[in-house]
């Protein structure tokens, strides 16, 4: 490795880019040139208004002038965590975090998926993707030419290819590759290692924390109104690369939505309008392949076998900078690519693995295409016209009564008889990928009789009445469909499911719930331990007790919930999805009771002393606990706090309701608020007490409402300027 001195002009660290800037260009590897962000970003024009919560309603004429007022605005509020995004899908993310970023550079460079988007974007990206992602860029870069203190250039000039390349490397989180990378790296590889996992060090979120969701819809024939509603209910990291923030986009060009969006994206990829809405919950289709390669050498493979005849491997050199002690150390190493996708040396042999997303450049056009729709129908069309997104569930609903549910997947053909399961020969053909599943193969529900959609992580064979559900033995078992019911999956089918007069509030108070349902892991473990004989030791038998005299909720006033559920987790994993042992479960018990008792006094304090939403220096009770409908995850420690403060779990959420003549009624909430890292803005935890008090806000979808509580109204880029 060679060290080399980090420079501390601002200069030093503009990266070799290439942009493709409507206007005036940046030359590859110059400084960045804020006079040349001004120019690029007079090529737009959006006008940016910040409601009373400080959340953007972002309007344009064009898609581009929307995409590049929300990068203004977001980059406002969040440049840190865009910023890394942005890091992180050009493998330069350890350049800038250090070492925790390593592990991140080295899956992406390995995985290709960047390199090829470099080098297609000009022939393979469609104009219509292009003008959006190079427009938010221009609006990344004109914020960081108007707020060059921040150290922002060190990331300039930033480009569509940029934008394009978080498209095609973040998904690939939401499915699972980086633990099935990180298996094959369990012996050792060519690959950077450290304690991190892959998917921490990529999106910044620990594997204990669930990217769930709840996606839930009732038809007009299911509702005592005749109405039609829907809640996008997702469940993320509180903070970080992969947060919610909410913005309103109005484009002329068709889209009229309010939502949530990642850092670095430039469309709402979860929202609701006047005319449609859709939920996103996460899902995980069986989406790669592991390949053990016979090749020439173990150790310096140049060679792999295939159907009898040598192949040449791919090499190339895989090169990244690791800032450690204001140095940045160059890490150099060689990477290997076959047919079957990126190669991995490792103690146990040289494996390949297929993975989907590699070189699919229509991500962007796919939401578009969605964030355009106005109907199930229209939306529908866009998921079979491009196919690109490579997995999540998806619930949608319409203002006309249309609700569906999608298995989404960019599902592999395979050739049968293979256990997908378990590693496969490289060396033959067959094993290979033969193309894509067409769209309409996969499982869906739409229009369902029943008038009731449910999804919450849990199988896609469960989630309408049971005339409308999809049956099993209609799908391959190579499409690997989830198995697992979640306590919020019975809970949905418990509540929306029983009820054939669903009314608003009622809709909203089965999103709210807070109750571990009969078959839970966690209700089962209750019922086993009234088999547990605690004879003479007083202890286990008061917290026995405390467990067995627990109702099954996560309400605030709950004195038997934080033994119960902290018991659950300690010995079944942060969701409660683990196998059930007795013994582990017993050996959770008592050090959670004596945890409790040393923190707090008692084994059984408020569930409110325990579980609350922090933000600012301040702290709020809520109801609702992990895979529970309301879905709260705690971190912290108990002993220094003396409570836990909610990380991740129910996060953004919007629920839409429409009317049989027309109007709607749409509410939103953000755990924290719109200034997702400025602890002096106004907006940096102002809907957190709103949140926790499981109320709602209305934000304003009309210009002129709008405008009566607007805090802020402005034109990026042309009366921002310095």
């Amino acid at each position: 490795m060679a060290i080399r001195m980090l420079a501390l002009s601002v200069s030093a660290f503009a990266l070799a880019s290439c942009a493709t800037a409507p206007v005036p260009t940046y030359t590859s590897g110059a400084p960045f040139d804020g006079a040349i962000a001004h120019r690029v970003a007079q090529a737009y024009d959006a006008r940016v208004i910040r409601d009373k919560f400080g959340v953007p309603h972002i309007y344009g004429k064009r898609n581009a002038d929307v995409a590049y007022g929300l990068a203004y605005a977001h980059a406002e509020d969040d440049w840190k965590n865009i910023e890394e995004v942005i890091r992180a899908s050009r493998g330069t993310l350890a350049e800038i975090v250090g070492d925790s970023g390593a592990k991140s550079d080295d899956f992406i460079l390995a995985l290709g998926n960047t390199e090829i988007v470099n080098r297609d974007y000009d022939a393979k990206v469609s104009a219509k993707s292009k003008a959006v992602a190079e427009a938010y860029a221009a609006g990344l870069n004109v914020w960081c030419a108007e707020n060059a203190a921040t150290g922002c250039a060190r990331s300039m000039p930033i480009t569509g290819r940029d934008i394009i390349s978080g498209f095609v490397n973040r998904p690939l989180s939401f499915y699972g590759l980086e633990g099935e990378v990180d298996a094959l790296l369990s012996g050792r590889a060519n690959m950077q290692m450290s304690t991190k996992s892959t998917r921490e060090a990529f999106i910044n979120t620990p594997d204990d924390i669930e990217l769930g969701s709840n996606g839930l819809a009732v038809a007009p024939s299911r509702a005592a109104d005749g109405h039609t509603r829907i809640a996008a209910n997702s469940h993320q990291p509180y903070e970080g690369r992969v947060a919610w923030y909410e913005a309103r986009l109005k484009s002329e060009e068709g889209i009229d939505l309010v939502g949530g969006l990642f850092p670095g994206t430039p469309i709402l990829l979860t929202a609701v309008g006047p005319n449609i809405g859709w939920a996103a919950t996460v899902n995980k289709p069986d989406l790669y392949d592991t390949f053990k390669l016979t090749v020439d050498d173990d150790v310096y493979p140049s060679k792999y076998r295939m159907d009898g005849q040598w192949k040449p491997l791919e090499r190339k050199q895989i090169k990244y900078n690791v800032l450690r002690n204001g140095a940045l150390v160059e890490v150099e190493h060689t990477g290997y690519t076959s047919e079957h996708g990126p190669v991995f040396i490792t103690d146990k042999g040289v494996y390949a693995v297929s993975f989907v997303g590699k070189g699919d450049f229509t991500h962007l056009d796919q939401y578009l295409a969605m964030n355009e729709a106005k109907t199930v129908d229209d939306w529908r069309a866009a998921q079979v016209k491009y196919n690109a997104i490579p997995s999540v569930n998806y619930i949608v609903a319409d203002s006309k009564g249309g609700i569906a549910y999608f298995w989404n997947a960019h599902m592999p053909k395979r050739v049968a008889g293979w256990d997908r399961g378990k590693v496969l020969p490289g060396d033959i053909s067959e094993t290979l990928w033969k193309g894509w599943e067409p769209v309409e193969s996969l499982p869906a529900v739409i229009r369902p009789k029943s008038g009731y959609i449910v999804n919450s992580n849990h199988s896609p064979l469960l989630v309408s009445g049971p005339e409308d559900n999809p049956k099993a033995e209609n799908y391959p078992k190579d499409f690997a469909l989830d198995t697992l019911v979640t306590n919020r999956g019975l809970r949905a089918q418990e509540l929306y499911g029983a009820d054939t007069s669903i009314t608003r509030d009622e809709f909203i108070a089965y999103k709210m719930d807070d109750r571990y349902a009969a078959g839970s892991n966690v209700r089962k473990m209750q019922a086993d331990f009234r088999n547990v004989d605690a004879g003479a030791d007083a202890d286990l038998k008061a917290a026995l007790d405390i467990v067995a005299a627990w109702d099954g909720r996560a309400d605030m006033e709950n004195r038997n919930a934080a033994l119960t559920i902290f018991t659950g987790q300690a010995a079944m994993g942060s969701q409660i999805h683990d196998t059930y042992n007795r013994e582990k479960a017993l050996a959770a018990l008592k050090s959670t009771a004596a945890l409790l008792k040393s923190s707090l006094g008692r084994i059984d304090p408020k569930w409110s002393e325990v579980s609350r939403v922090a933000r600012g220096g301040k702290s709020w009770p809520t109801n609702g606990g992990p895979d529970t409908l309301r879905a709260v995850y705690v971190a912290g420690d108990l002993a220094k706090d003396k409570f836990r403060s909610g990380r991740a779990g129910d996060t953004y959420v919007a629920i839409a309701d429409w009317a049989p003549d027309g109007t709607y009624k749409i509410d939103t909430i953000h755990q924290y608020g719109a200034a997702t890292l400025d602890a002096s803005s106004p907006h940096y935890a102002d809907q957190a007490p709103i949140f926790a008090a499981e109320q709602w806000k209305q934000p304003p979808m009309d210009l002129n409402a709008l405008l009566k509580e607007a805090e802020r109204d402005y034109r990026p880029g042309k009366d921002t300027a310095k």
